[in-house]
């Protein structure tokens, strides 16, 4: 096998070619398929698991174990080393598979003679449809270049054998239950809204016709040219979008920079050196990709590696000459694995009802495309692909986080009335977007925005907002496939600044590390990553992080007052040190000759427990304070908010929270500090009723929020609502919140 090379592997692939698209049986020509592949790399064993329903791989054809064990051998996914490679997406390369603690022996293969093993996944579209396993009888170690060419090898059969349909698409995912009936499943709503119209599949991949190539020269071609084409339509999105009021071209930037990622690009270049078409190529590297995305613990970069994913469709859709989309009905639920942001804008938004995914987080890119577009949209609705069928009719609850499959009319009804009034609550909101946020007895709230791209700027005006309470800057630097310059970060501040319009905007230091720590940080992985290296402890232990970010604010800032907040601060004096950084770029730029910014405001957020034991030192020292009621909760019960089974144990509006957040808002306001919160809390109006009532008088949510909090403090009594709230929180009583609810209705609060 050492004396294998790229142009034995094209001539073996060529011959995978003929052997499945020749005459017999698919089993006749799986037979003739494992015993070319152990013969041209020389090995004793060559073996084919297919995965079947209910996720078990069936050994399907054997070249060197006993027949007899042909389609009786069966393995779970994670049993044994060929059930692991299936469950992980990942390869295998053993010198003595006998002694792995994974191994499990399999009496009627009659496998006793052979000791090493080396196994790889078979990968269509993104999934584990099978394992290729080759074994020998002496103790080997498999080098790098093995393990690729047979990983080339399987993704050749995993497309042959999807062609040939070996096993039919409804084996491996049937459908449950009666089809004919209302079926309800359910997901994270990522943007909130209803939908009801006709499911709409997407499904970007492309059926590759040619796999193998005998000429690498002219699929490199053909690769430059289909780029080319592929960075020339990217820019021509960008020119349009920047025309465009949803104001997205700043996505459309960074998602053009993975266009030129040369490890991306190299990657296919080297598939396709092994002998595979520019089609083929990018397929194997897309897959790969994918199954790296689904090992990635960083959320966020699981989401730049789905760009990739994007990009490798669209790449495709280029050499296929298949990139016209096929008309939408008028009222059309996309229904999907994943979308990337250039595959949503390519549909008819005007058609588009809602969003279906059976993946999907709040930062990915299409989600913030599609909250610019004010597209509802339902993400992790495990099943998706499965139990919707094309031109089902759907409604999408993107408020109760379900979807209803084939609803019956009267559910159809129910929903139709409930998007109406939704419509016409959103017309009463946009008609207030003017009126101050007063309480009845003449009380001014100040309500903010909270932003982490450019695109969320627009919502500013749109909902008529103070200002933004916090810019997460971290948003654009996880973005990116690099650490940005200065000079980038500059420009990124400076938009964001000519964006507000006069309209303050606290920006708030890299808040990295945790769930968003990126592999250009250096990052380790974590027992506990939310009380771990991260935030404002993770830049103090790399200064040159942030003297470059607050070298930035300040140049972007000169002639304009700037806002500055620090997270994650624990103690008073980590405050000092972070302040300190500061000004020592104010002043290098002072030296420099630059006119800085007309004033500096520095604040911390309050969401360590920590530091309320140190307030008194704290408001000496800062202009403003900021609470961040998720992170506060998180620490002041001990519950791990990612943790399903204890988030939601301990509510916000508890007794001890609610006492917690009065005594900061008490303790600010004795000492004349600015205080805000920025926590979900803000953008809910009974939490937020609670806060207005216990003297918080500058709240910063999602934009979205706006309308329903500005409606509920302008329709407040707040003396009235103070006292009730005072008194509220003395009770023992696990929450507070259907004592509030209850308060609202009673005094014509809006709270609904």
């Amino acid at each position: 096998m050492t004396e294998f090379n790229a142009a034995a592997l094209r001539q073996m692939l060529s011959r995978l070619r003929d052997i499945m698209a020749g005459i017999g049986s698919v089993q006749e020509r799986l037979d003739k398929v494992v015993a070319l592949i152990a013969q041209s790399i020389r090995s004793d064993v060559c073996s084919c698991y297919v995965m079947r329903a209910g996720e078990v791989l069936e050994l399907f054809a054997t070249f060197g174990l006993a027949q007899r064990a042909v389609h009786l051998t069966r393995l779970r996914v994670g049993e044994g080393l060929v059930g692991e490679i299936a469950a992980h997406a990942r390869s295998i390369a053993l010198a003595d598979a006998w002694s792995h603690p994974a191994f499990v022996y399999r009496p009627e293969t009659g496998e006793d003679f052979f000791r090493s093993l080396m196994g790889v996944p078979m990968l269509q579209a993104g999934r584990v449809i099978g394992v290729l396993v080759v074994q020998t009888r002496e103790e080997r170690p498999f080098n790098e270049w093995e393990v690729e060419t047979l990983e080339t090898v399987a993704m050749v059969i995993a497309e042959l054998m999807a062609a040939t349909q070996v096993v039919k698409r409804d084996e491996l995912f049937p459908a449950e239950g009666n089809a004919l009936l209302p079926v309800r499943l359910s997901g994270l709503a990522l943007n909130q809204g209803i939908g009801l119209g006709t499911a709409v599949m997407h499904r970007p991949d492309v059926r590759i016709r040619r796999l193998v190539s005998d000429d690498p020269a002219a699929e490199r071609a053909r690769l430059k040219g289909a780029l080319d084409n592929l960075r020339a339509e990217i820019d021509r999105m960008i020119d349009t979008a920047g025309d465009d009021e949803s104001g997205f071209a700043d996505i459309l930037q960074v998602y053009r920079m993975f266009a030129d990622d040369r490890g991306w690009i190299n990657r296919i270049g080297e598939a396709v050196d092994s002998g595979l078409t520019a089609e083929a190529a990018v397929q194997k590297v897309k897959d790969d990709t994918r199954v790296r995305m689904a090992q990635v613990p960083d959320p966020v970069l699981r989401e730049r590696l789905q760009d990739l994913d994007d990009l490798a469709n669209r790449l495709l859709g280029v050499l296929d000459g298949s990139q016209t989309r096929e008309a939408l009905p008028n009222n059309a639920v996309l229904v999907c694995r994943s979308i990337g942001p250039t595959e949503l804008l390519d549909y008819d938004r005007t058609k588009i009802k809602g969003l279906i995914m059976e993946e999907g987080s709040p930062t990915m890119h299409a989600v913030v495309v599609a909250r610019a577009l004010d597209i509802p949209v339902l993400a992790q609705v495990h099943g998706a692909l499965s139990r919707i069928d094309s031109f089902d009719p759907v409604v999408l609850d993107a408020v109760a986080g379900h979807v209803i499959l084939r609803p019956t009319e009267d559910i159809q009804d129910v929903y139709a009335s409930a998007a109406a009034a939704r419509l016409k609550q959103k017309e009463f909101y946009a008609a207030s977007r003017d009126l101050p946020a007063q309480t009845r007895d003449g009380t001014k709230i100040k309500l903010f925005i909270n932003a982490g791209f450019l695109i969320d700027m627009q919502a500013l005006n749109d909902v008529g907002a103070d200002g933004v309470g916090l810019f997460r800057t971290e948003m654009p630097f996880l973005a990116l496939p690099a650490l940005p310059e200065v000079n980038a970060q500059v420009d990124l501040y400076r938009q964001v600044i000519a964006a507000a319009k006069s309209k303050p905007v606290v920006f708030r230091t890299l808040d990295v590390g945790g769930d968003k720590l990126t592999s250009y940080w250096g990052g380790v992985t974590e027992d506990n990553p939310a009380m771990g290296w991260r935030s404002v402890r993770l830049t103090l232990d790399r200064p040159s992080l942030m003297r470059h970010q607050l070298r930035a604010m300040v140049a972007a800032s000169a002639g304009i007052p700037l806002h500055v907040m620090f997270p994650m601060i624990a103690s008073v004096a980590e405050f000092d040190a972070a302040r300190q950084i500061l000004d020592m770029e104010v002043e290098r730029f002072s030296k420099k000759g630059g006119h800085g910014p007309s004033e500096i405001k520095v604040g911390t957020m309050i969401e360590v427990p920590s530091l309320l034991w140190q307030l008194d030192d704290l408001f000496k020292r800062v202009d403003f304070v900021s609470v961040g009621s998720n992170d506060l909760q998180q620490f002041l019960f001990a519950v791990d908010r990612g943790n399903t089974r204890v988030s939601s144990r301990y509510d916000v509006l508890s007794p001890p929270m609610l006492r917690t957040l009065a005594k900061i808002a008490e303790r600010a306001t004795g000492a004349g500090i600015d205080l805000s919160l920025c926590g979900e809390m803000a953008g809910h109006p009974v939490d937020a009723l609670a806060l207005v009532a216990l003297g918080y008088r500058t709240l910063s949510m999602s934009a979205a929020s706006v309308g329903p909090i500005k409606a509920m403090i302008r329709s407040v009594d707040l003396p009235k609502a103070r006292e009730f709230v005072l008194n509220l929180i003395q009770s023992d009583e696990p929450s507070c919140r259907s004592h509030l609810r209850f308060f609202a209705q009673d005094h014509g609060i809006v709270v609904d």
